[in-house]
């Protein structure tokens, strides 16, 4: 038997032929994946090349890899399977007609939108960095925010749009009827989604108020850090330790929200305590110094106080209050330590010392 009698056997309604085909194709379309989507997706950057400065063709291709390698499996087992016919013993029903064919059509055709889906969301992602990339020359952070914004916003529209055309295309679905019916429903909808609402509703607050923008340091309840980004459901918070914070925009339109970026000084306030044997002119010496050296500090402004506040129960008590003209936790920690090394040396040149929680017990002599 020579090869084309072998290749002429017919099996379940193919040939050998048939069946070598579909598998063949499949095998290269698996080999060539990776190359044909890198082509495909240096094809659609170069459309775009113009519009995308700072953003390389690696990018886009990181981001446009998996689903174009869908899309393109997908057209690639839709022409081999044109290779191989259904038995005619199974007498299947035709595809307009409830049956194997129409689910495997139709779930082919789940699969085609939404690979075609998946890319549309990939470039917008990529439509975002570009647009983030120039944002950053810009001093204002409110750009940045918008972008943020707008990128989810086109997400939601696509997704939304895609789930009608889906139901259009696949489940024949009459989309004005639908739409129509929406607004009989719509009540119970958003009473079913209520948080969700009151979320999104708190995204637009958010963008249109201006409470705080990307990369403010803000404090909400408990939860302190800078703001990463601002979505339509919930802002995303970097903390002090690091982690990150989803935070709901209902919660943070509704509690007291301290924008600290906002403040123009950071505050230095804390009591120190002397000894009891240091005496009245000691006293207002060693008050009168630290008032001038906080005064005459370069980073600290005229609202100083230092005050000799009260007798504590081991110790003489100074109120010693500053600002500090930054909003850098470094720089206002390296002022604060220069202050206090200050301090320590104006108590001791003035012959006082630092008292620390003691008893003094009297006895009396019996006779």
């Amino acid at each position: 038997m020579n090869i084309s009698e072998i290749l002429s056997i017919t099996f379940l309604g193919n040939t050998v032929e048939d069946y070598c085909w579909f598998l063949g194709m499949i095998l290269l379309g698996f080999i060539f994946l990776k190359y044909l989507s890198k082509i495909f997706s240096n094809l659609l950057f170069k459309i775009i090349k113009r519009y995308s400065e700072g953003i390389d063709s690696k990018k886009f291709f990181e981001l446009l890899h998996k689903p174009l390698a869908w899309l393109i499996m997908l057209i690639i087992i839709y022409t081999a399977g044109d290779h191989i016919n259904y038995p005619e013993a199974w007498d299947l029903a035709p595809k307009g007609e409830f049956g194997i064919r129409m689910v495997i059509h139709r779930v082919y055709q789940a699969f085609l939108i939404g690979s075609v889906t998946w890319i549309l969301m990939k470039v917008i992602e990529f439509i975002g960095l570009v647009m983030m990339k120039k944002a950053e020359k810009t001093e204002s952070k409110t750009d940045d925010q918008f972008i943020s914004f707008g990128v989810e916003a086109l997400k939601i529209v696509t997704v939304i749009f895609t789930l009608f055309f889906a139901m259009g295309t696949i489940f024949n679905v009459n989309i004005g009827s639908l739409i129509a019916g929406l607004g009989i429903g719509g009540l119970a909808l958003a009473l079913a989604a209520k948080e969700s609402l009151e979320n999104l509703l708190g995204s637009f607050t958010i963008f249109f108020d201006k409470p705080f923008v990307v990369g403010d340091f803000v404090k909400v309840g408990d939860v302190s850090g800078v703001v990463e980004k601002v979505g339509f459901r919930s802002t995303r918070i970097r903390t002090l330790e690091k982690s990150y914070l989803t935070v709901p925009n209902k919660k943070m339109i509704d509690a007291e929200l301290d924008n600290m970026t906002l403040r123009t000084f950071r505050r230095g306030r804390y009591t120190i305590g002397v000894t009891y044997n240091t005496s009245i002119e000691q006293i207002k010496a060693i008050v009168a110094d630290i008032q001038q050296f906080i005064d005459q500090h370069p980073h600290t402004n005229q609202d100083g106080k230092v005050k000799f506040t009260e007798f504590g129960d081991s110790s003489l008590n100074i109120l010693v209050q500053y600002y500090v003209d930054t909003m850098d936790w470094g720089v206002f920690l390296d002022v604060q330590q220069d202050i206090n090394y200050k301090i320590m040396d104006i108590v001791k040149q003035h012959g006082s010392d630092f008292a620390f929680p003691s008893r003094t017990i009297y006895m009396e002599k019996g006779e």
